[in-house]
């Protein structure tokens, strides 16, 4: 026998015996209680279920390991339940669409009311079936209960397969939004209803709404052909104003629309249609339409329908730009129209003892500054103070106003007019508006430097006649023009200031060497001391030939002045100063206050016997006047307000057998009678040739000038960079031309202020 001695032990383990499984058989009794409870809640019977029961029914087949067959149980349900519901709900009323649009909004109700109980009834099996949402659904990465049952309501409902419910839906809503559209009332709670819905309702991925695929994109693309014929329509039945009332309340209405039934998301997409189908398409139709276009309405200064056009085409785009052209033509054309017809109006209007051409010089200015209120009302009130309209505007005036090769001179007189006359009885605020506003004009002159030369003209005769109003006046306009242009472009118009004080010194020092003096003038002297260069005066003074009174006063004052001044010459312009003359009439005695020249030539008449006449041939021997001077002399003693001379024959114009005697028989009710010798006027074709000329001399002068200072500073400098400073140091006085500034850099090359460089005749070096 076999001993076991030596062996380890074996230990026995007793296992229950497998059971048998029930899950099967659990998972039906408890899934056949849930889905009685899911039908119950469809039938709207929720009130007579245990809701402690139907939870543990969906809690223990999770726990069972049951999710997948609970979780496709419920979509078969919810979806049964969604097939009946459409058959027996929805389709009966499909019909109602084709028999008439307004019917059918019944179709909205349907499936709106389908909608909110498929949802009630979401929610509750939802929280019956919350056990899984948590559990067995993210880890399944399957929807949640609630959003599986919308998935179903768009699967099986929205987009039926079986049945044309989508087709019908998306023709309700258009057909209602047309309506309202077209003037009627729709249901608009039914049509919010719909959209909420369809908002709420997930494509596959869970992010965008259905309502975009299944609604907005169709919405979109009927609105656009909707629009298109419209505005055709529009355009053909109405004026601009009106069609643009039109635009704007079409604008309103789909704002209003999408924020009441639709979405805001959807408002710049319908926006964009309205704005490229109304607006952008008739831009041009718009505007050019002969009854009341953009012309039309600038004519009449229609001030709302402008803005109501500036916000429009602002909108789309080159909008704004295609406006700003048409107003810029605009004023362009008006510029021209003043250029070209104020020369009429102007002889027609002009005041009496007012020179046509200065009339027609005030004219001038005036039209224009009355344009440019016009237009700075518009740009204010109609185009919101848009930089770029006020850009257009100001490039349109600078533009006409350039055309008019006597623009500069007539804004010097016409400020000359105003400083010498038009300001009086006005407050401080008038004068600096006006003056304001005439600088403004003044700067959008290129030609600022031959402005400088007229206002320096007019400025001296207004100084030395003393015909200004206010010295403040006068030095607040040079201010402006000194902000405007810099210090250098006033210098000398301030130099004409210091001059007419320190004469005024002068004098109060030659009224006390008088009082010591042996020999004194035979009458009392004034005399102004002018620094040449400050002063419009040319070197050589116009020949006169003085009265033996005159030459001795001004050789007493010389010796005074002289003992003063060392070094200093003074030149007599005669033709420049002015005379009080005592004059015996046959009714009374008169004082004259004339020009110097007007009393060279009255007194001519002094020992002259009486009824006796001199020609004007000895006249002109006499006082040795040049010919255009002398005439102008004769014309304000003898053709004038203020007859003193009797002109054989009688006419306006003087000529060389013309005769001249004393007019004994004068009369007027003034004791003292100034006799305004030559007013300011408009140069002739002559003169404005020569004016030119001398500016060209100018310019010569300061481009050279510009173009010594810009190498100073850089020693070497290549081609095109001098010319681009040049001009920019250049452009506060006018506007240089390349070609001009290159022929002064030859010219300076000639008298060696500048050499080119050996190796690049292109830079240039500076010789000191």
């Amino acid at each position: 026998m076999a001993s076991l001695q030596g062996r380890r032990p074996v230990r026995g383990k007793i296992r229950p015996p497998p059971r048998k499984s029930n899950t099967d058989s659990h998972f039906d009794s408890t899934w056949a209680t849930l889905a009685n409870a899911i039908i119950t809640i469809h039938e709207q019977k929720a009130n007579t279920l245990s809701y402690e029961e139907v939870y543990r029914c969906g809690y223990n087949l999770v726990i069972h390991k049951c999710g997948e067959r609970l979780y496709n149980g419920v979509k078969d349900l919810i979806e049964a339940h969604l097939e009946t519901e459409a058959e027996k709900k929805i389709v009966p009323v499909l019909g109602f669409v084709d028999t008439s649009p307004s019917e059918g909004v019944e179709v909205l109700k349907a499936i709106q009311k389908l909608w909110k109980h498929h949802v009630t009834c979401l929610l509750m099996i939802s929280d019956i079936l919350v056990h899984m949402d948590k559990n067995y659904v993210p880890q399944s990465r399957l929807p949640r209960t609630y959003e599986m049952g919308l998935f179903l309501f768009r699967d099986t409902i929205i987009r039926s397969i079986k049945y044309p419910i989508q087709s019908h839906l998306q023709m309700v809503l258009l057909n209602q939004i047309t309506m309202e559209r077209k003037g009627d009332v729709i249901d608009r709670g039914a049509i919010k209803s719909c959209t909420d819905m369809l908002l709420e309702m997930k494509e596959n991925n869970g992010v965008d709404s259905i309502y975009i695929s299944d609604f907005e994109v169709l919405f979109v693309e009927t609105s656009r052909e909707f629009y298109r014929i419209e505005s055709d329509d529009l355009v053909r039945k109405f004026d601009p104003p009106e069609y643009m009332r039109k635009v704007e309340s079409r604008l309103d209405e789909e704002q209003l629309r999408c924020s009441h039934y639709l979405t805001e998301k959807t408002e710049p997409k319908i926006r964009l249609i309205v704005e490229q189908e109304m607006i952008a398409k008739h831009l041009k139709t718009v505007m050019e339409m002969d009854n009341w276009g953009l012309n039309q309405l600038l004519i009449n200064n229609r001030l709302e329908d402008l803005d109501r056009m500036y916000r429009l085409f602002s909108r789309v785009e080159n909008g704004a730009k295609g406006l700003q052209a048409g107003v810029s033509s605009y004023i362009k054309e008006c510029g021209k129209a003043i250029n070209t017809n104020v020369r009429a109006s102007s002889i027609e209007t002009a005041e009496k003892g007012v020179p046509i051409g200065v009339a027609l010089a005030l004219r001038w200015v005036q039209e224009v500054l009355e344009l440019k209120e016009r237009f700075d009302t518009i740009l204010t009130s109609a185009f919101a103070k848009d930089k770029a309209f006020e850009t257009a505007i100001n490039y349109a005036f600078e533009s006409f106003i350039n055309l008019n090769l006597k623009a500069p001179e007539f804004m010097s007189l016409f400020i000359d007019s105003k400083l010498k006359k038009d300001f009086k009885g006005k407050s401080d605020d008038e004068v600096d508006l006006i003056l304001n506003k005439t600088t403004t004009l003044f700067r959008f002159l290129s030609d600022k430097d031959v402005f400088e030369r007229y206002y320096k003209q007019h400025l001296s005769n207004r100084l030395l006649h003393g015909k200004s109003l206010s010295d403040e006046v006068e030095r607040g306009m040079i201010s402006k023009l000194k902000i405007e242009c810099g210090y250098q472009f006033t210098s000398k118009l301030e130099g004409m200031f210091t001059d007419m004080r320190l004469s005024t010194d002068t004098m109060g020092s030659f009224k006390g060497f008088l009082e010591n003096a042996v020999d004194t003038p035979p009458f009392e002297l004034s005399v102004t001391v002018l620094t040449s260069t400050f002063w419009p005066v040319s070197s050589t003074p116009v020949p006169c030939n003085l009265p033996a009174e005159f030459l001795a006063a001004t050789k007493v004052f010389e010796r005074f002045y002289t003992s003063r001044h060392n070094g200093r010459k003074l030149t007599w312009h005669t033709t420049m100063g002015n005379v009080d003359l005592r004059a015996t009439f046959n009714a009374r005695k008169h004082e004259l206050n004339v020009s110097s020249m007007a009393a060279v030539v009255l007194l001519l008449f002094n020992n002259l016997p009486d009824g006796e006449s001199l020609s004007y041939t000895a006249i002109e021997q006499e006082t040795g006047l040049p010919a255009e001077n002398l005439k102008r002399t004769l014309q304000s003693v003898a053709c004038g307000k203020f007859k003193i001379l009797i002109k054989e024959p009688k006419s306006r114009e003087i000529a060389e057998t013309d005769e001249f005697k004393f007019n004994a028989a004068f009369t007027e009710k003034m004791l003292r009678i100034k006799i305004q010798t030559v007013a300011s006027k408009v140069e002739t074709a002559v003169e404005l040739k020569e004016t030119q000329e001398r500016v060209e001399d100018a310019r010569k002068q300061m481009a050279e000038a510009a173009i010594v200072r810009v190498m100073k500073n850089r020693k070497l400098l290549d081609h095109n960079n001098l010319i681009t400073e040049v001009m920019s140091q250049l452009q506060g006085r006018f506007n240089p031309a390349p070609s001009m500034i290159k022929k002064r850099i030859e010219a300076l090359i000639e008298r060696e202020y500048l050499e080119r460089e050996p190796g690049d005749r292109t830079i240039y070096k500076y010789l000191a």
